[in-house]
């Protein structure tokens, strides 16, 4: 299978990603879980360097059972703003990256929205070019952060 999941849907850009639960991965690190029992999904999520954080559906959410760690208020594409619950951790992965953030739960998408935050974390690059989400050819082996 082609863990890049390349479409060119009207221009957009498309990934296959796995998430999963972080709290399991840290039960599983101290022996209290199995590796079989983490709970995990892979996802095709559009990739959207626009955005800020992980965006996933309420599937999503109940799948991993994610609880909530806090709301934000969001600002949406036409203009108006609601106010979402927060979810995590979760880790996300993308071909040799990984990285662990919280995500926006979006009660009325079906859509998994892969944000700036996740992407820098795992040092992952858009290719404009060929519309696919890549891992930074400068740092191919592992990611590369900037500390300021």
């Amino acid at each position: 299978m082609n863990t890049q999941m390349e479409s060119t849907e009207m221009g957009l850009v498309f990934a296959e990603i796995e998430l999963i639960r972080g709290d399991d991965l840290a039960l599983v690190r101290g022996g209290y879980l199995s590796e079989d029992q983490i709970r995990r999904c892979t996802v095709r999520s559009m990739v959207d360097s626009g955005a800020t954080m992980l965006a996933i559906p309420e599937f999503v959410r109940k799948h991993l059972d994610l609880p909530k760690t806090s709301e934000v208020e969001a600002d949406l594409a036409d203009g108006s703003s609601v106010s979402l619950e927060v979810v995590g951790p979760i880790e996300v992965r993308f071909q040799n990256r990984r990285t662990l953030v919280e995500a926006i739960v979006t009660p009325n998408s079906t859509t998994v929205l892969l944000g700036a935050i996740p992407m820098e974390g795992m040092d992952v690059l858009i290719d404009p070019k060929r519309q696919r989400l890549i891992v930074n050819p400068e740092s191919p082996e592992i990611a590369k952060m900037m500390l300021m």
